[in-house]
């Protein structure tokens, strides 16, 4: 039987990223994905002109109706909106395998999270999440701290953010500097995770997707450190055809099929 997971997110109207960019990784990796729609966007490569949230009572029915006829075997949590939804859907999600992306900025610069969100976020999320996969700049604004700059300062970060409930914390170090990119997952232990950065401007939808292709993994049935090396090695492979889709004019998405399209 095809496995199922879910992604509660925004919608992207460029495609990118959001819900576009989650059903594409999981279609890509074999998964059936279902969705939950948070917010819409009038979004493209380069700009989000405006954003819509949904309201919590239409959120919970969508969550409700689709677990109550698929069998979810995971679930992606990405861009949430505001204090009131974060409110509303904590209490009910299922026990299932969760992984929390917090999205809080667009890759244009636009904010996707308001502050005022952020303690709900803190509260409501981080407990349930089975992995919390923040890029350095999230993991600071959760943390109310800089910017991690060493490998030492994101495993610090990363310990500390395991301390307000996430079982796994993903440390993804593409916001950092230098010719190789360092993540870190850190649970029990440490899995250090590294890649040659590419030279692309087609990065829309980066944390979205490893986050989906992740739960993906989960879905599937493996444990946290083979989803997360799948899903990173299948990202790399994106990134590196991204220029080869030619959409947009600004920041263009990753490549999700590059393992299946001539």
């Amino acid at each position: 039987m095809t496995k199922a997971a879910l992604t509660i997110a925004g919608s992207d109207s460029g495609g990118g990223a959001g819900i576009q960019a989650d059903l594409k990784a999981f279609s890509a990796l074999g998964v059936y994905g279902a969705s939950v729609l948070t917010a819409i966007t009038a979004q493209n490569t380069r700009t989000v002109a405006a954003v819509e949230t949904v309201s919590p009572a239409m959120i919970l029915a969508q969550l409700h109706t689709v677990l109550d006829d698929i069998d979810i075997a995971a679930i992606k949590i990405g861009m949430v909106g505001g204090p009131e939804a974060i409110e509303a859907l904590a209490p009910a999600l299922p026990d299932l395998p969760l992984v929390l992306d917090p999205v809080m900025i667009a890759k244009s610069g636009a904010a996707l999270l308001p502050d005022r969100a952020v303690a709900a976020l803190i509260a409501g999320l981080l407990p349930r999440a089975t992995l919390l996969t923040p890029n350095l700049p999230e993991a600071a604004r959760l943390l109310n701290t800089t910017v991690a700059r060493s490998e030492a300062e994101m495993l610090e970060q990363a310990h500390a953010l395991r301390a307000l409930g996430p079982r796994w914390v993903l440390m993804k170090g593409g916001h950092a500097e230098g010719p190789v990119c360092t993540d870190l997952l850190v649970g029990d232990g440490v899995l250090r995770l590294t890649a040659p950065r590419i030279a692309t401007r087609n990065t829309h939808g980066t944390g979205c997707s490893l986050s989906a292709a992740i739960a993906a993994g989960l879905a599937q049935g493996m444990d946290m450190e083979a989803a997360v090396s799948r899903a990173h090695r299948w990202l790399q492979g994106a990134i590196a055809a991204a220029d080869r889709l030619g959409i947009g004019q600004g920041h263009g998405p990753v490549h999700h099929f590059h393992e299946v399209w001539a």
